[in-house]
């Protein structure tokens, strides 16, 4: 029997719940899109229309235009012969850049703490998702300061060293892509305003291989990051140090900060079977 992701309502209780949550057309698609998803990966040996229309109450004429579109962006797959849906390619590959990431810390993980252990600073690696950064490992300094970040969380990413480490590597073009359209908030004094600003600080951080976060954020919040590759060299995620002053006055110095960042990125780098000297053009 086919298994039904909200087997434990009713179909008039779905449709109560629909209603009450939100009446628009488009929010109901949007939840139609995800019952169908969720559906589909609970029946790996694939389910016919009559079942699919049968388990989610969807008016067929509905459900033919969702099948329709999910199966041309690939998130479905249908069989001719046996006329059977399943989840298809996309569904998979957005599994994968979940699995990559869940990876990719823990991997980072002994690198995260060692640079801990050097500079008792709290320590964050982050990857680029569209304009933002998402942060998917922190390791805590062993002091009063606790940044009040966590894995999950996301920030713009040109307001912060992670972000900008992570924009500096992308090509000209897909940085402006990406960046059409964004309002450039001033989060604090600091806050880059405009994409000509930005583009002459990623410059100077593809010169460097470092990038700063001078409180652009978060007042009295600074950060001192490093680009991590992978096998391909190409720049996967970014590692930082935060601070809650500037670097300059800490005992170390900017310039060692710096350092011991660049090298333990570095690391992790080797670790992904990264062989180059961290010297590469942008993605």
């Amino acid at each position: 029997m086919p298994a039904s992701p909200r087997s434990s309502r009713t179909q008039a209780d779905a449709g109560s719940a629909e209603s009450q949550a939100d009446g628009s057309a488009s929010v109901k698609s949007a939840r139609r899109v995800l019952d169908i998803l969720e559906l589909l990966s609970a029946n790996t040996d694939g389910l016919k229309f009559p079942q699919i229309a049968d388990l989610l109450g969807v008016p067929k004429s509905s459900l033919h235009a969702l099948l329709a579109t999910l199966h041309a962006r690939k998130w479905i797959g249908f069989d001719e012969t046996s006329r059977t849906y399943r989840i298809g390619m996309r569904a998979w590959e957005a599994g994968q850049g979940y699995i990559k990431a869940r990876d990719l810390a823990l991997i980072a993980d002994e690198h995260l703490h060692a640079a801990r252990t050097e500079l008792n600073e709290t320590i964050q690696l982050g990857v680029l998702e569209g304009v933002e950064v998402l942060y998917i490992a922190k390791v805590d300094a062993d002091r009063p300061f606790r940044l009040i970040s966590r894995a999950g969380m996301r920030l713009p990413a040109w307001a912060t060293g992670l972000g900008k480490v992570l924009l500096a590597y992308l090509p000209a073009d897909e940085l402006r892509r990406r960046m059409a359209g964004v309002e450039f908030e001033p989060f604090t004094s600091t806050t880059v305003t405009s994409l000509a600003q930005l583009e002459r600080i990623l410059e100077q951080i593809r010169a460097d291989g470092i990038g700063r976060d001078e409180g652009e954020h978060t007042p009295f919040v600074y950060c001192v990051a490093a680009p991590v590759r992978d096998v391909s060299g190409t720049v996967v995620a970014a590692m930082s140090c935060c601070l809650p002053e500037p670097p300059e006055r800490r005992p170390a110095g900017y310039a060692h900060i710096a350092d011991v960042m660049a090298r333990h990125a570095a690391n992790l780098s080797k670790s992904l079977g990264f062989e180059g000297n961290g010297q590469v053009a942008a993605r």
